[in-house]
């Protein structure tokens, strides 16, 4: 999920009164976000660059870092986690964006060529008039334009934005592929002249641009963006122009976003223009752009109306668990910025209007969640659902977890996947090439095969924390994979119980006893060897444990298990110096 990071002070001082941080972290949660952080501007730079954390002092900005849900656009930079949050405390109303009402005749041009149409064929264009910059409104300006590249433009390679002072720019505009060495021009932050195909070179060695190179660079032609007397205002999606860029001082800014896909673009488009406009003369209003395609086919930009759907009140009640009448349900949803009223038609329904800044909003279930969040996820009541069934194995697994730890065992959970060496080798085990899933294409060493008992991440986990006070005594309860010819696919899965034991001595005593306490728990006599009533031990014979001191756990006939003292040469492998007792046990098979 993203994190937002936001100046205290200017975030409080933007909701109109201060939070101590329990406060806040109550409010975050309440509105379903989270207070993931707190630090300071210095403690972030001394973290990039990798310098040893100053202590903060006094005068140090206290930066607030906030998760988001990774499809709220709309909270991405302060103002519009600030709009947000005001609106949830009902001290502001939901606020209503608007396209400024001129002529066709008197708007922006924008000019697509055919050959875009080779490269990246769309664009969406939209203006902010009179809008008025400070310093931190400015950098929360370029920080979203960064976060949506990240996140819903997938690193440019959807939508790639471009912000320009249109005082330095005279329209129309023309949007144009081009061979790069046509191309020609000074980009933004440098004084020299380039030529597309130099630019390309030049930022192969630029940690921020080369990610993005790869997007056009194989291309015959580059997009390039033109105004009415051919200066150049970007080359999307790489870098702007030098020429039109924006500043503290700028006052009319020329927004467009080129795309590889138009629906996307307009929501990019939406969300910078909805959340900015808030600095505009005319608040909450943006003046729109025609583009013209090559086709002679007219769209104009943005489209910031609403969009209906209608809700049924016993879907969201239903869904929920929770009994509430309408003018309940509408109320909530205004907290979530979403118009709501009864609809007209016979049956109680919602009508739900959707204004441009959610575009997470796809479908009734979006809305029931935002009623959700709403009322407050801890003010519902906790149900099972009738048709709700665990499984039996889930049910098993759960009831053996309780009862190891009540006897003094910490669960653990180790990854599934390790590698071949940890699986075989370390273990004093052979690879027979009958029993282990292995990964074909592995991105790392560590994870080759996936792992056929729960020995090698416990043990992994003892050597790790061998400092930790003794004894150290922990369980696990996962699968593993085996191969099987039987099954569809090759392999099946078997629930498998792990418990580890490591202390001044063996502790091999604790571990016969809680296989004994778990075959009573579960209904499992200690029988005869033979007798196939109940279980019974056998000496076992496993490279891993000891010779002599290890055990195999028969059940109605059949090894279900073993304990024993690990071999030390085993725990040498895995760098733990004090002795362990191990116990493993499939327990599918009491099912």
């Amino acid at each position: 999920m993203p994190t937002v990071s936001v100046g205290r002070d200017r975030l409080f001082t933007a909701l109109g009164r201060s939070y101590t941080q329990e406060e806040f972290e109550d409010l975050c949660f309440s509105f379903g976000i989270e207070l993931d952080d707190v630090t300071t501007e210095k403690a972030i730079i001394s973290k990039e660059k990798h310098l040893e954390e100053e202590k903060p002092t006094a005068d140090d900005e206290i930066i607030y870092k906030i998760e988001v849900p990774a499809n709220r656009y709309d909270l991405l930079c302060l103002e519009g986690l600030a709009q947000a949050l005001l609106v949830f405390n009902g001290k502001e109303k939901i606020p209503k964006y608007t396209v400024a009402n001129i002529s066709k005749a008197s708007m922006l041009k924008m000019h697509v060529k055919k050959e875009t149409s080779l490269i990246r064929p769309f664009i969406a264009c939209a203006v902010l008039r009179g809008i008025t910059f400070d310093e931190a409104s400015y950098n929360s300006f370029i920080d979203l334009q960064d976060k949506l590249h990240q996140n819903i433009c997938r690193k440019r390679t959807l939508v790639a934005i471009g912000t320009h002072d249109l005082d330095t720019l005279q329209g129309p505009f023309t949007y144009e592929a081009l061979p790069p060495p046509e191309i020609n021009f000074v980009p933004l932050k440098q004084a020299k002249n380039f030529r597309a195909d130099e630019l390309m070179e030049f930022y192969k060695s630029d940690l921020k641009l080369k990610k993005f190179l790869h997007i056009i660079e194989n291309s015959s032609v580059y997009p390039v963006i033109y105004d009415r007397n051919r200066t150049i205002l970007s080359l999307p999606p790489i870098i702007n122009s030098a020429h039109s860029a924006i500043t503290l001082k700028t006052k009319n800014v020329f927004i467009e976003c080129t795309a590889t896909d138009l629906t996307k673009a307009k929501i990019v488009l939406n969300t910078m223009v909805t959340t900015f406009s808030t600095y505009c003369k005319r608040k909450f209003e943006v003046e729109p752009v025609e583009v013209i395609s090559f086709d002679g086919k007219s769209s104009v930009y943005p489209d910031l109306s609403e969009y209906n759907m209608e809700v049924p009140l016993s879907y969201i009640t239903g869904s929920i668990g929770v009994p509430l009448e309408v003018d309940e349900v509408t109320s909530l949803l205004k907290r979530m910025q979403l118009h709501a009223e009864k609809a007209e038609s016979g049956e109680a329904k919602i009508s739900v209007s959707v204004p441009p800044t959610r575009s997470d909003i796809l479908h009734p279930c979006d809305v029931m969640e935002d009623v959700a969040i709403a009322y407050g996820y801890n003010n519902i009541p906790k149900r099972t659902l009738s048709s709700l069934k665990p499984l039996p194995l889930n049910q098993l697994s759960d009831l053996i977890r309780y009862e190891i730890a009540m006897n003094g065992f910490t669960e653990v959970l180790t990854w599934i996947l390790c590698s071949k060496k940890e699986n075989f080798e370390m273990l004093n085990r052979k690879d027979d090439k009958s029993t282990a899933v292995i990964i074909g294409n592995p991105r790392s060493s560590d994870f080759e095969v996936v792992r056929t008992s729960l020995m090698p991440g416990m043990l992994k986990t003892v050597g790790h924390n061998k400092d930790h006070p003794k004894p150290i005594k922990i369980y696990e309860v996962g699968d593993v994979v085996l191969l099987d010819e039987k099954k569809d696919v090759g392999a099946s899965n078997r629930r498998l119980l792990g418990a580890l034991y490591c202390g001044a001595n063996s502790g091999f005593e604790l571990i016969h006893s809680l296989v004994d306490r778990i075959m009573e728990v579960m209904g499992t006599p200690f029988v005869p060897v033979g007798d196939k009533s109940g279980y019974f031990i056998e000496l076992s014979n496993e490279p891993e444990f000891l010779s002599g001191r290890q055990a195999k756990i028969i059940y109605k006939g059949g090894r279900i298990g073993i304990f024993g003292i690990v071999h030390p040469e085993v725990l040498n492998n895995f760098d733990i110096p004090d002795p362990c007792s191990f116990l493993e046990l499939d327990i599918e098979s009491f099912l």
